[in-house]
């Protein structure tokens, strides 16, 4: 029996890549005096890579064959990334990045029927931690049991080993699990853990190759506005995504 819910953050709780994330990097180049700026079809492209400071290092290596790189190059990358989340922090603080549709309403179900939560992400610790303060309760870190996030396990997402970390430190098996991830990457990552997974997709990740998935939903709906679904099985199915249907999906 699934008694224990894992979620992803970025794109699956909020959708915070393309106007939280995206605009702190641009914030943090400034900063640093870089004349690098990301829009949103670049960010989108970068966005195959998971890790932010993965990205900046890709996005040099691929866009930059113009950028000589100091002698303390990996030292500014590590500075870039925490100059990001001081930015994407003080937005989150604004309470200008909310919940995407269905999210608290499925946690506060999921909650009250004992249901373990816990988060399975590659952002950074602070990321999560602001955004559930912010966007969810001030409490929100609270609601879960297991936060594993940024650099935790040192192969990032499509590898399974943030959900088999989350997993063990849980004490929980993958048959008692359900992922929630938005992307490609991350339903990888999952189901190579063994975790059955349900995708919300976001502008970003439309277009992903979700087979393998439980169900693929335009978001976990709402009673006035409920979701849409997306994959073969059910095309075109509306409604909204509490806990009996997801035990009908499982």
């Amino acid at each position: 029996m699934v008694d224990t819910l894992l979620f992803d953050v970025d794109g699956t709780l909020a959708d915070t890549e393309r106007d939280g994330h995206r605009p702190a990097f641009n914030a943090a180049f400034r900063e640093f005096g870089l004349d690098w700026t990301w829009d949103v079809a670049l960010y989108g492209e970068l966005l195959a890579v998971t890790g932010g400071k993965e990205r900046i290092r890709y996005y040099v290596e691929r866009d930059r064959p113009d950028y000589r790189k100091p002698a303390h190059f990996d030292q500014l990358v590590v500075d870039l990334h925490k100059a990001k989340t001081a930015h994407y922090t003080r937005m989150l603080a604004t309470g200008g990045i909310p919940l995407r549709p269905g999210v608290r309403r499925l946690l506060g179900e999921a909650r009250a029927a004992g249901y373990t939560l816990a988060i399975v992400t590659t952002t950074t610790p602070d990321n999560v931690t602001a955004l559930l303060r912010h966007s969810l309760a001030p409490d929100g870190p609270d609601w879960f049991s297991v936060i594993a996030a940024g650099d935790i396990v040192p192969a990032k997402k499509p590898a399974p080993d943030i959900y088999q970390w989350a997993m063990a430190r849980l004490g929980v098996d993958a048959g008692r699990c359900l992922a929630f991830e938005d992307s490609e990457n991350g339903l990888r990552s999952a189901l190579a853990a063994g975790v059955r997974t349900l995708v919300t997709v976001n502008d970003y990740t439309r277009a992903h190759d979700f087979s393998g998935a439980l169900a693929v939903l335009s978001d976990l709906g709402e009673p006035h506005a409920p979701y849409v679904r997306l994959d073969a099985a059910g095309a075109g199915e509306r409604g909204v995504c509490d806990l009996a249907r997801l035990r009908a999906w499982l």
